[in-house]
């Protein structure tokens, strides 16, 4: 699994890492908004790096969560999942809208080798100073770069650069956006 290569999902520590993830993001979901040091305490517990201040909203659902890593200010608002089978890394200031989806996780096209109970997962990397629309969805082996904006119902299944707005399905630049200024 975090050599990238084809893994039975259905295997005893792949299977318990999933349901230690899941019984977290229930935990995490039950909490109340008020609950921010709680919370915290479960991102941490769950996500492998955490930077300072993370503030998701409820319902999240991830798979694994020690490929899960984010830096400082991140915020993921309502309904988002991040199947994290390969690493899924947020640099900092990112800003997430709801239902948006980070799927590091494939599955074989040879319909019989899928069925056997076989995955693979292709790394997600996000730079920092980076907004998602709504209902974003981000494909396996993606790289966005820092400073970009994708636009909200965007499915990203191509790199984009950074400074960058895209949109669109699939995801494409629209716009160059000014460099960030320090």
């Amino acid at each position: 699994m975090k050599a990238g290569e084809l893994y039975d999902y259905s295997a005893p520590e792949i299977y318990n890492a999933h349901v230690r993830a899941v019984m977290l993001c229930d935990k995490y979901n039950q909490t109340k908004r008020t609950q921010t040091k709680k919370r915290e305490k479960i991102i941490r517990k769950l996500f492998g790096s955490v930077g300072k201040r993370p503030i998701m909203e409820k319902n999240i659902r991830v798979d694994y969560g020690f490929n899960l890593h984010v830096g400082d200010n991140f915020f993921a608002n309502y309904d988002c999942v991040f199947l994290d089978c390969a690493p899924i890394t947020f640099g900092d200031n990112i800003f997430i809208a709801p239902q948006c989806g980070f799927y590091a996780v494939n599955h074989p096209l040879d319909a019989q080798l899928r069925n056997s109970g076989v995955e693979y997962g292709k790394p997600i990397t996000v730079g920092s100073d980076v907004w998602f629309g709504g209902g974003v969805k981000v494909m396996p082996g993606v790289t966005i770069g820092s400073n970009v904006v994708i636009g909200g119902g965007s499915v990203v299944v191509h790199d984009i650069p950074s400074n960058s707005l895209a949109v669109g399905n699939p995801a494409r630049v629209v716009k160059q956006l000014p460099p960030k200024q320090d």
